[in-house]
């Protein structure tokens, strides 16, 4: 392998900090000396996803709007959460409740990803949840409004090949979680 050198931060600012929004101006020197002025990363808290199969081999996902892209996506149930608060695995099992209604008896972690390490902080945290079963109803946040798919496993990899399941850590999960 080359030896790499790694960038040194000269300076750094805060230049929106918002609780929704939170992002930092970092002045950089390369090790090739040349100075970056204005490089900036996101702020993210961490993300928590599961994939969760019923008994019966059916995957559970939800379909949500993403005003990002304007448009509806199926994804995995996840959502973000703050490390020192929680734990990944607590986060993911609160999260499979709140947007399906389904609950896990216990969760195996997959994997610890990184989502896009060149400009944002945070880490996708997956786990699989087997036997799930329908517990309750969604609680939903205000911007939430979530519709509950059950897809047959063979199923699954078609929709991503004919880019029904499109979402990058979803599709990751189910690379990993399924083998």
């Amino acid at each position: 392998m080359k030896n790499l050198e790694k960038w040194q931060t000269v300076n750094s600012r805060m230049v929106i900090n918002h609780p929704w929004c939170q992002v930092r101006r970092d002045e950089i020197k390369l090790p090739n000396g040349n100075i970056i002025d204005d490089y900036f990363v996101y702020i993210k808290p961490d993300v928590a996803m599961v994939l969760p199969i019923t008994e019966s081999g059916e995957i559970i996902f939800v379909r949500q709007y993403r005003h990002a892209f304007h448009d509806f996506f199926i994804e995995l149930p996840a959502g973000h959460f703050e490390p020192t608060q929680e734990t990944a695995e607590t986060a993911a099992m609160r999260e499979l409740t709140e947007e399906t209604g389904y609950v896990a008896s216990n969760m195996q972690k997959i994997a610890t990803l990184y989502d896009k390490p060149g400009k944002d902080t945070n880490q996708i945290h997956l786990f699989l949840a087997e036997n799930v079963i329908k517990a309750e109803e969604q609680q939903l946040d205000l911007t939430e409004e979530i519709e509950v798919l059950l897809i047959p496993q063979a199923e699954v990899f078609t929709k991503i090949h004919q880019g029904e399941i499109s979402v990058a850590g979803t599709v990751a999960a189910l690379f990993m979680g399924l083998k």
